[in-house]
């Protein structure tokens, strides 16, 4: 009986310093407003040279828009859905067009989702999620994907040098 107490309160001392070392805050990396601006922005550019008017939406991590840029005569329907597309690629920190097959599934049934190609998350260093972009407007959302592409291309360079 004795050697169980001295096995539980070692066990609890042991838990208790682990936890005690974990952080109480986690610091959280986000893109600068005038980052997203610049992504936006090629986004927006990108589209142009193939001759494309697109929508273009940059949330944080979170999901929670910075920045949203609407080209001349895109159709207004493309903003709400670059917003979502967006958000999904955040969400579940991947590209949209990754995730085409459960659009039928009840997760891709799920409101303010969009799981057809034009989402794509920004990554710092390739693996730290700090925002997501969303495109549409384009013929098809391969080419919405190729515009954000080249939206977060006009940063990765810097984004990879941050880390």
């Amino acid at each position: 009986m004795k050697r169980t107490i001295s096995t539980l309160v070692g066990a609890l001392l042991i838990s208790g310093t682990a936890l005690a070392e974990d952080p109480l805050v986690v610091p959280l990396q986000r893109l600068s407003m005038e980052a997203a601006v610049q992504v936006a922005q090629g986004a927006i550019e990108a589209c142009r040279e193939k001759g494309i008017q697109i929508a273009v939406t940059v949330v944080d991590r979170e999901g929670t828009i910075q920045v949203t840029l609407r080209d001349t005569i895109a159709a207004p329907i493309t903003v709400p859905i670059s917003r979502m597309k967006a958000f999904t690629a955040v969400n579940f920190n991947a590209a949209t067009s990754a995730m085409t097959d459960r659009a039928g599934t009840p997760i891709g049934r799920v409101e303010g989702l969009v799981m057809s190609a034009g989402g794509v998350p920004v990554q710092l260093g390739g693996s730290s999620l700090v925002a997501g972009v969303g495109v549409s407007g384009a013929p098809s959302g391969e080419t919405d994907e190729e515009c954000a592409l080249a939206g977060i291309a006009k940063i990765q360079d810097d984004l990879d040098m941050a880390m």
